[in-house]
């Protein structure tokens, strides 16, 4: 198996975050809804962004391997033994992904990023 390179990664990531924003917008005006007629504590726009990343990537990796970016494009996450990442390995990976400077970390990192770095896997072509 051989690893992406960063133009397969460019699309993942537009690709998986104009569906989390969908999904995020969809949550948030749901929650809205409830803060008006059940008044529930009103949150910041922005946390549904994030709670939304970090479970889309956390739910899908762990079940599939791959989120609908990683389908499209044909590629999967593996661990340093080429096998399925375990439930931490995916934790990491999710929540390093609220760094915000992740992705910039390509050039330091051999081509992976910083969450790809701290949790441990890699991303392949399936």
């Amino acid at each position: 198996m051989q690893t992406v390179g960063t133009g397969t990664r460019v699309l993942n990531f537009l690709i998986d975050t104009i569906l989390i924003f969908i999904i995020s917008i969809i949550f948030s005006q749901w929650y809205n809804f409830h803060v008006i007629y059940w008044h529930y504590t009103p949150l910041a726009p922005y946390s549904f962004f994030f709670i939304t990343l970090v479970m889309y990537y956390f739910l899908f990796e762990s079940i599939f391997k791959r989120t609908p970016g990683k389908w499209l494009t044909i590629s999967k996450v593996v661990s340093k033994k080429k096998e399925k990442p375990n439930i931490l390995q995916i934790l990491i990976r999710s929540l390093a992904r609220l760094i915000l400077i992740d992705c910039f970390f390509i050039p330091f990192l051999n081509g992976r990023t910083l969450h790809d770095y701290l949790s441990g896997t890699y991303i392949v072509e399936a």
